[in-house]
């Protein structure tokens, strides 16, 4: 809230002296991005978060796992700001790296396709998020299991996504039901 905003910005006054490439710099930079986007200050958070991102990139390339969080941070930024577009390039963009990094069946990879789920029906890209989701659950309970609070919400994002599709069947729903009711051993 306001209290880590003006705290963001002490940080930031703190350290803008120092040169570019500086690592606290950047932290201080990014905590006020971040906390301007909590405070739903999307339009000032913006330029911020998107100056941080390239800084990152700039000076700091091989910490690829920390360009991905900043990546995070203005694909959030973007899609408040009704962006919703330019955060879905981003959020393929990151589901992809993650993928390379950490492997599709980390943690952080699978929120990553969780983001990109709910991106994708955000823009009623409803044929393409059901594909995807389909394909992410099965990893995501393979390795993480069908109880785990992502694999849940990968479930959730597929069964908006047949609910909101306008082209949606009837099989469509039977199958979702089928899908649920095997995620909770209820046939």
């Amino acid at each position: 809230g306001p209290v880590a905003l003006a705290l963001g910005w002490a940080c930031w006054k703190m350290y803008l002296g120092r040169p570019d490439a500086h690592g606290w710099r950047n932290l201080a930079m990014e905590r006020v991005g971040n906390a301007l986007s909590a405070n739903k200050r999307n339009s000032e958070a913006l330029p911020v978060l998107e100056a941080n991102l390239a800084w990152r990139r700039r000076y700091w390339p091989q910490h690829e796992e920390d360009i991905l969080a900043a990546q995070c941070n203005l694909a959030s930024c973007l899609a408040d700001l009704g962006q919703r577009d330019k955060a879905l390039v981003l959020q393929r963009e990151i589901h992809a790296r993650s993928a390379a990094i950490k492997g599709a069946s980390h943690e952080h990879t699978i929120l990553g396709a969780t983001n990109l789920s709910s991106a994708m029906l955000h823009l009623r890209l409803f044929d393409e998020a059901k594909s995807f989701a389909r394909d992410q659950i099965s990893v995501s309970r393979q390795s993480l299991g069908p109880d785990h609070d992502l694999t849940l919400k990968l479930n959730q994002g597929l069964v908006a996504g047949l609910l909101s599709d306008p082209q949606g069947t009837r099989e469509h729903l039977c199958f979702m039901n089928r899908g649920v009711d095997a995620d909770f051993d209820l046939v």
